[in-house]
């Protein structure tokens, strides 16, 4: 069963396609590398997955959900039930405190619960930093909260938007680590990265330029189309 099908999505910006005429069937449960220049289409493609932009034609199917006719409170919706985003540059509150900025997300699903936020936080060993400030915490921690923060509503996809690529490789390891538990109890992975060795994790890669897919790579197997 797939868990995001899109289907002639053009995304415009007057007369350039950032986007134009992309077909992509992600299964449930895989764990799909996106790779590609600069400019290729890799964030325009994050964003309407992520239900924070909309196409400007094609159709986009996210869980059984039709996206490309939804309104921004379904959007909005649509992300908050079904969608965990991982940022690069993480998007942390500066005021808020680890636990705190977990929180946040619970209040826009559901309602805020301290236990289950510093849960989450000890899945991703910070329990002991919960109430620490960002500005506190290092470049790895602060990623942890980012993906403690996308996990606490039990999303059914993980966008994660370069996630690695302003942490060192020890942190980098913590953060694939855990990437590797996700894929293993069946969440779906979606993971725009520049470096082939992270892309190498997944299931299949595809590769973005000019706003199309040109090339994809099933990892399992080693054949490519």
């Amino acid at each position: 069963m797939n868990v995001l099908e899109l289907a002639g999505v053009t995304k415009s910006y007057g007369e350039v396609d950032a986007l134009k005429d992309v077909d992509l069937s992600v299964p449930a449960g895989q764990w799909l590398s996106i790779m590609g220049p600069s400019g290729s289409g890799k964030t325009t493609l994050m964003n309407i997955v992520g239900c924070l932009d909309t196409p400007t034609a094609g159709s986009v199917v996210l869980d059984g959900v039709d996206l490309a006719s939804m309104d921004a409170a379904g959007l909005s919706h649509a992300r908050r039930n079904t969608i965990g985003l991982v940022f690069q540059k993480f998007h942390l509150v500066n005021h808020l405190t680890a636990v705190e900025n977990v929180m946040v997300a619970q209040y826009y699903h559901s309602m805020p619960d301290e236990a289950e936020a510093l849960a989450a936080l000890d899945r991703v060993g910070l329990r002991q930093r919960a109430h620490h400030l960002p500005s506190q915490l290092s470049g790895g921690e602060q990623q942890r909260v980012c993906i403690a923060r996308a996990l606490i509503n039990y999303p059914r996809v993980v966008l994660a938007d370069e996630p690695t690529g302003n942490l060192d490789e020890a942190n980098e390891r913590l953060v694939l680590d855990f990437f590797g538990q996700l894929h293993a109890e069946g969440t779906t992975l979606i993971v725009v990265t520049h470096d082939p060795e992270v892309a190498a994790l997944g299931d299949r890669q595809v590769v973005l330029n000019h706003g199309r897919i040109v090339r994809e790579v099933d990892n399992r197997t080693g054949t490519a189309r």
